[in-house]
């Protein structure tokens, strides 16, 4: 168990393994014990390093999520590269951690060698999600099993822990904020989106927006699952992580 302050704050993070580090970054509403049961897969070949981003997991708890949380927490994510001086390190962003991992190598692309955005919406939230989040949200928290899994990830204040971050999506949503805070043109980091076409959690027309932004990123591929939930590093977990792998040591050392 490792600590690193920010503003003010312990955050949590763990390691596993050796070699290149590769940061995991989760999604909403869930934590680094998700990535953990990864780190098979991935341990052989990386330093890997998972994090609970402010508000989740093991580290300290917020009053509230902010709007831009992605944001937010890429800033988190740099704090722990340059705690970690280790490095340029490869990210693994999935589900709400694409944004943090596209936002963090936008705002310091001399600490990042590669992105992998796996399982987002990509430029912008789908026409219906706050919608979907709201459906979603209460489904969840009938359902035992999704109470279980929340449980799991965040403690015994799981579910204030959830509230607080549906208030943040829904005003995130309501007031459009954009999703990245510089042009998603100016990113010089290499980056793999990857996902599902199955994948009911992200937007019907993944494949169509995944294909729009590698068109504006040089440095960019595109690998899509025919099957598959969401998100897809789980879902397609070997195959993901040969993927990843190839896509990472193809950059330049």
């Amino acid at each position: 168990m490792a600590y690193f302050e920010y503003q003010g704050k312990s955050v949590y993070y763990e390691e596993y393994g050796q070699g290149e580090p590769l940061i995991f970054l989760h999604g909403n509403t869930a934590s680094s014990k998700m990535s953990g049961l990864l780190m098979p897969l991935y341990a052989e070949k990386f330093r890997c390093i998972l994090i609970d981003f402010l508000g989740n997991g093991q580290s300290d708890r917020v009053e509230n999520f902010s709007p831009d949380m992605w944001y937010d927490e890429a800033l988190q994510t740099i704090a722990l590269v340059e705690h970690l001086q280790c490095g340029k390190v490869s990210l693994i962003g999935t589900s709400g951690g694409a944004w943090v991992a596209v936002n963090a190598a936008l705002e310091r692309p001399d600490l990042f060698r590669a992105v992998v955005a796996d399982s987002f919406d990509g430029r912008t939230l789908n026409d219906n999600f706050a919608t979907n989040l709201l459906s979603e949200r209460k489904a969840a928290k009938e359902d035992t099993q999704s109470r279980q899994f929340y449980e799991w990830c965040q403690g015994a204040d799981w579910e204030r822990i959830v509230d607080l971050d549906t208030e943040a999506l829904l005003q995130c949503a309501e007031e459009k904020r954009p999703l990245f805070h510089k042009p998603l043109e100016e990113l010089k980091t290499p980056i793999l989106f990857m996902g599902s076409k199955e994948d009911e959690s992200c937007r019907h027309n993944i494949e169509e927006e995944y294909k729009e932004m590698a068109s504006i990123l040089p440095r960019s591929s595109v690998y899509l699952f025919q099957n598959g939930g969401h998100p897809s590093l789980f879902s397609n977990a070997e195959k993901t992580a040969d993927v990843i792998y190839s896509f990472i040591f193809q950059q330049e050392q």
